[in-house]
């Protein structure tokens, strides 16, 4: 035995960088697969560091370390990942696989342990000790070898996955420290236990732990096998009960118990005819219902076969409601449900009009987008109530699995139809108002694609025939009417996006805000704490101080919020005895009682109060808002540091505004040699919160030259543009959500690019007035219109006035 060690030793002798009793070598890292000494395996590598390893010692006598990972999951592992014992391993065979990868052929030699790591990119390296095994011939060794010889045999007939052709490899092993080597790799466990037997060293206690697994897993195998017994047994169980049944519907015969069945099958066949189904649909009701007389009802396929039945007939094939088509009734609604939204409210009278003209048509897909809070659900009632219509919502946010919108197969257990059909069926009728939330949050994963199953129902030209999974029949859904709702619908799947009629809700500006307050949230929210209008009276001046001070939103959820905190406290003073019978007025002085301090304010004054600040606006899913960039410079090289989690568009647009400053110093009154010895810091508040966009190009450029000119910006000014390296400013969009958080911040100017000025005529004309545009198309443009005179320098007007007093 000694001699054949010798000789193994010498066959696998150590090859690589020697360092004194040590090696270093490449590490592969393995994921679900623990690799030993003598062992033979292929392995199909994929990632970079790997592949990079593989090509630089393909071909080569150079030995690679194989080190298994902690977690199979980790795409990229680090050396913390790794456990620390390994094999050493030959590369023998290497194959090009179609999709890039390759299929490495590998030889185990002998255990390794990391003494350090040495490098970690293109792939890692290590300083690795070797760890030769005592070999032993004692009678102990002799007795663990033949024992586990015999469990691998034991094994070999319960399990599967151990081949005539393992077991005589392993029963043919003499060396025990091979054979508990292989006997391990060959067995069903997992990644961990594997790894704890290549790291014992002596082989007496590495054999007596493998033996231990080896008797757990025929313990596995046998509990199996029992239970696969019993399962048998209940199938037998299952023949003889249908054997019985049988039997027992010859006795229920006679007694006359069968008479009840027939009478439900015909009180099953009068709700089909009533139901004045499509005949081809009817037919296969029918056919449904001769399969279902055919089956007992104590069987379990008679229940599926009612449930089918029963959705069949109580769909809504020939159910509809007559709409209204009175244009004034219908405005009169909307006016009343709604504040504002006249571009909404003016596409649904079309819509009725033409109706009334044309007669029946295919159903518009109309798609609401924009904040929350903004009135989209809300409506899509009052449009129903308007027609006359029934209102079914589903929201579709978090759905990811097909089935919702299409159904289940009536393979499946518990399967029922899809949304779509669900909702149908509670309304009754066969033309409501369908409303489709939050359309812009579908998911996807492995169930499928819900947007897919969307086109089909979505598609004027395809759901006259909407399939079903689980009714298998069309259903016609083009009497429906469609209504989505979005608050980002550029996340709205393009396919979709192209069968709807896309109408923004942009927000609500202070006035409207105010208006929804009176008439709706007010009188709402008394009703809903128990209070009237004797008890408490918000005056408008203080609505319009919530609206400033509490709230800043695109929608009006948190200034309801904010009314119902009021109405809390009033209905508190009330039953405590503190509230006088007269009606309390809440005036804005009284507002800090109920609500507490401001919470916002007009922060653009104070934020720029010295050079390199600039306040930009940005659009947002819940609207415009503001956003301030700072800069600042300090000694250094003329690095550029970027924060505040930007993207890359944004940080594309900071060097660009950069680049341009640079190229351009000379004519900007910048000194030249400033960027050679300083390093410039952007930074945007907020960091917490991604941030990017093209947007931002001007504000960045306007708060590096106000920097580098030590001049103000102006504090009562905002802007948006995107730049070029050039100094051109282009167009941006969403220009109406970033005037109006402008114009609720109290700002007075706006500058923005020569090409978004037919963007103004979507503005209301009341905040156009509230506001100065100034529209520019380089950036040379920017420096008179938003930053403050330099020290020293007169004004114009001031020039003006001197000139008239000279004179």
């Amino acid at each position: 035995m000694p001699s054949k060690s010798k000789r193994r030793r010498a066959k696998t002798s150590p090859k690589g960088d020697a360092n004194g009793d040590h090696l270093v070598l490449p590490v592969m890292p393995l994921r679900n697969s623990v690799l030993f000494p003598q062992q033979v395996i292929p392995l199909s590598v994929g990632r970079e560091h790997s592949l990079n390893l593989v090509k630089d010692c393909e071909g080569s006598d150079q030995q690679i370390a194989i080190i298994a990972q902690r977690e199979a999951g980790t795409d990229l592992p680090s050396p913390d990942d790794l456990y620390t014992t390994g094999c050493a391993a030959n590369i023998l065979k290497v194959f090009d696989m179609p999709d890039g990868n390759k299929s490495v052929v590998i030889q185990g030699l002998f255990r390794l342990r990391v003494r350090e790591f040495t490098q970690e990119t293109p792939y890692m390296k290590a300083v690795l000790d070797v760890l030769e095994p005592a070999d032993i011939q004692d009678i102990r060794s002799e007795a663990l070898v033949s024992n586990l010889r015999t469990l691998i045999q034991r094994v070999s007939e319960l399990a599967n996955y151990l081949t005539a052709e393992h077991v005589s490899v392993l029963l043919n092993i003499e060396d025990p420290t091979q054979l508990a080597d292989f006997a391990v790799s060959a067995l069903n466990v997992t990644v961990e236990e594997k790894q704890k037997i290549l790291e014992i060293l002596d082989v007496a206690e590495r054999l007596e732990k493998v033996t231990v697994l080896y008797n757990r897993e025929i313990e596995i195998l046998e509990l199996g096998s029992k239970i696969q017994s019993k399962v048998h047994g209940e199938i037998s169980k299952t023949q003889r009960e249908y054997y019985l049944r049988e039997h027992l519907k010859a006795i229920r015969t006679e007694l006359g118990e069968i008479a009840e069945e027939a009478e439900e099958i015909a009180e099953l066949r009068d709700r089909i005819d009533s139901a004045k189904m499509p005949e081809d649909v009817e037919n296969v009701a029918l056919k449904e219902l001769d399969r279902l007389s055919h089956i007992p009802q104590a069987s379990a396929e008679y229940t599926v076969a009612r449930t089918y039945l029963d959705w069949l007939v109580e769909l809504p094939w020939s159910v509809t409601t007559q709409d209204e088509l009175d244009l004034k009734r219908a405005k009169k609604i909307l006016d009343s449900d709604h504040y504002g939204l006249e571009k909404v409210k003016k596409r649904i009278l079309e819509y009725l009009a033409v109706r009334k003209l044309a007669g029946n048509q295919k159903a518009p897909i109309l798609c609401f987008a924009g904040p929350p809070g903004v009135g989209k659900t809300s409506l899509g009632q009052s449009i129903a109530r308007a027609l006359g219509r029934k209102f079914i919502r589903v929201s579709l946010g978090g759905v990811r699995d097909e089935a919702e919108i299409r159904g289940h197969r009536r393979t499946y257990i518990g399967a029922l139809p899809g949304r779509i059909i669900q909702g149908i069926r509670k309304t009754g009728s066969g033309n409501p108002l369908f409303m489709l939330d939050e359309i812009d949050k579908l998911g996807t994963d492995f169930r499928g694609d819900p947007s897919s199953a969307l086109l089909e129902v979505l598609d004027p030209e395809q759901n006259h025939a909407f399939s079903d999974h689980y009714l298998e029949v069309p259903f016609d859904l083009s009497r429906v009417m469609f209504i989505a709702t979005a608050n980002f619908i550029e996340y709205a799947p393009p396919a979709l996006r192209d069968r709807m009629e896309i109408l923004e809700l942009p927000g609500y500006i202070e006035e409207e805000k105010l208006g929804i307050a009176k008439h709706f949230l007010v009188p709402k929210q008394l009703d809903a704490h128990g209070l009237s209008r004797k008890n408490l009276r918000i005056n408008t001046p203080a609505l319009r101080s919530i609206v400033r001070g509490y709230t800043r939103e695109a929608g009006v959820r948190t200034l309801e919020r904010q009314i119902a905190a009021i109405c809390r406290g009033v209905a508190t003073e009330v039953v405590s005895g503190k509230h006088k019978r007269r009606p309390l007025a809440v005036a804005p002085k009284g507002l800090s009682r109920y609500l507490g301090p401001e919470r916002f304010y007009l922060e653009a004054a104070e934020r720029i109060r010295r050079p390199g600040i600039a306040t930009g606006v940005a659009w947002t899913p819940s609207g415009g808002d503001l956003l301030f960039i700072e800069a600042t410079h300090m000694p250094g090289k003329g690095m550029l540091k970027l924060t505040g989690q930007l993207g890359d568009v944004m940080k594309e647009s900071a060097q660009a505004a950069l680049s341009y400053l640079r190229a351009n110093a000379e004519s900007l009154s910048i000194d030249s040699e400033f960027f050679a010895k300083n390093d410039i810091h952007i930074h945007m508040p907020a960091g917490a919160v991604p941030k990017d966009g093209p947007s931002a190009g001007v504000t960045i450029f306007v708060a590096l030259l106000s920097l580098l000119t030590g001049r103000k910006v102006k504090n009562d000014v905002a802007m948006t543009g995107e730049i070029t390296l050039r100094g051109m400013v282009l167009p941006v969009g969403g220009i109406k959500e970033k005037v109006l958080a402008a114009q609720r911040a109290g700002l007075k100017h706006f500058v923005l690019p020569s090409k978004n000025r037919p963007d103004l005529s979507e503005i209301p004309p009341h905040v156009r007035k509230r506001l100065t545009f100034h529209f520019v198309t380089e950036t040379a443009q920017m420096a008179d219109l938003v930053l403050t005179a330099p020290r020293g320098r007169r004004t114009r007007s001031r020039g003006k006035s001197a000139r008239r007093r000279r004179a």
